[in-house]
């Protein structure tokens, strides 16, 4: 009698166990998912992050190298009005692409005001060439040095941008890239290219 109420009990007992087990395991699976797929979502969202981070550090730096470009061209047009006077059209066009730069308010229209500078700063450095007094120019040839040191920091800093660029717009075009970037607000950074007709200028070499 009592090994028949033992055996009942068993019965009883035993499968509620093993479903139990069950639940636990489910449940262990599932938490689990749910860790790695939040660990997955966190891990692509801070790289998307990062990388726009970096993009923006980038540009800060080649803003930075602008703006002293930038503020030595003034001091620079000053130096050769004294032997060029005449060209004041050419004075005027470079006040204007400097006027535009720094009343940008986006990084695409900067690079476009910047861009535009290039060929008329180039005519700017070739006057020396009809007006030899410049190269005896003190002032001048001061300016000359630091612009050239200037243009070649600004030549560093706009490829580290666009490696930086290079690597986010990539990163966004993959399948995953393109769903983190939208949750982070994150969209295609402007690359820093030089049309082709101002690729080699200005060169400032004296």
């Amino acid at each position: 009698c009592i090994k028949s109420s033992l055996n009942c009990f068993l019965m009883g007992v035993h499968p509620m166990s093993k479903g139990r087990k069950t639940v636990l395991i489910v449940a262990g699976i599932l938490l689990l998912l749910i860790v790695a797929g939040f660990r997955w979502y966190v891990g692509g969202y801070n790289r998307v992050v990062a990388m726009d981070e970096n993009v923006q550090g980038s540009w800060a730096e080649v803003e930075n190298q602008l703006k002293r470009r930038y503020d030595l061209i003034p001091n620079l047009i000053e130096t050769v009005k004294g032997y060029a006077s005449h060209e004041k059209d050419l004075f005027q066009y470079i006040a204007d692409a400097r006027t535009k730069y720094f009343s940008a308010k986006t990084v695409k229209d900067k690079i476009a005001s910047s861009n535009q500078l290039e060929g008329a700063l180039s005519r700017l450095l070739l006057l020396r060439e009809q007006y030899p007094q410049l190269k005896a120019n003190e002032s001048f040839l001061k300016l000359q040095d630091s612009l050239e040191g200037t243009e070649n920091r600004i030549a560093v800093a706009r490829k580290r941008y666009n490696n930086s660029v290079q690597l986010l717009n990539t990163y966004i075009r993959t399948f995953f890239g393109r769903f983190f970037a939208g949750f982070a607000g994150v969209s295609n950074a402007e690359y820093f290219e030089v049309p082709e007709t101002e690729q080699a200028v200005p060169q400032v070499r004296f």
